[in-house]
């Protein structure tokens, strides 16, 4: 298969498994979903979905977050890792989203990127989850599956980033990078993959992963 007929192969499986691709952290708007995303670096969505509640209950908008001392964010988040950086982040954040947008989350990359703690992958979820612009967030299972499947050369997130939106219409980024997330986490997780139950990587992955696969299988 050419790198194009496997793009069309995955568009068509993945739509098949994953009609629907509701966001995995919970949230009621752009704001508790940029928090969400940032406090799921390096922690499970489950994990951040289990925190939120108790952190939005006490500042759900960035006038009350700004307003929180740090301490009692870090004590809420601390499950989730990294809580020393990421409560003075959220801090921050919050006190110039209030300070410079009036308490509305920016719309453009530059912006988001310039928040403390927002990175190019945060911003691109929040563009896409939130506003509906067109944007293909790399997390490590879309890292690792586009290596896995031929799409990318695996050299860096910023490539396989390219390469996704290069190879995948636009109009489907948005979509198709949560089906690839539901695909990674289901059928092809980073460890205890096996090749009989992940078929897309069996169909038309790299020879060498596949016979990897097989011998760990």
């Amino acid at each position: 298969m050419t790198k194009k007929e496997k793009a069309q192969y995955v568009i068509e499986e993945l739509e098949k498994l994953y009609p629907e691709t509701p966001v995995p952290l919970d949230h009621t708007d752009s704001y508790t979903l940029l928090v969400a995303v940032l406090l799921s670096a390096q922690c499970t969505d489950e994990r951040v979905n289990k925190t939120t509640p108790a952190l939005f209950k006490m500042a759900g908008n960035p006038f009350d977050m700004a307003k929180a001392p740090v301490e009692d964010i870090q004590a809420i988040i601390r499950p989730c890792g990294l809580s020393p950086a990421k409560s003075k982040n959220i801090s921050r954040l919050s006190q110039i989203l209030v300070e410079k947008y009036n308490g509305e989350v920016p719309q453009t990359f530059e912006e988001l990127e310039e928040l403390p703690g927002v990175g190019h992958k945060t911003a691109s979820v929040v563009m896409a989850q939130a506003f509906g612009v067109p944007a293909f967030p790399v997390d490590t299972h879309i890292h690792r599956l586009m290596y896995r499947w031929g799409l990318t050369t695996g050299k860096s997130v910023e490539q396989t980033e390219k390469d996704a939106k290069r190879l995948f219409p636009k109009e489907l980024w948005n979509k198709l990078h949560l089906q690839i997330i539901f695909y990674g986490r289901e059928y092809s997780p980073a460890r205890g993959a096996r090749i009989e139950k992940d078929f897309i990587t069996r169909e038309i992955g790299r020879a060498p992963v596949v016979k990897e696969m097989m011998k760990k299988g």
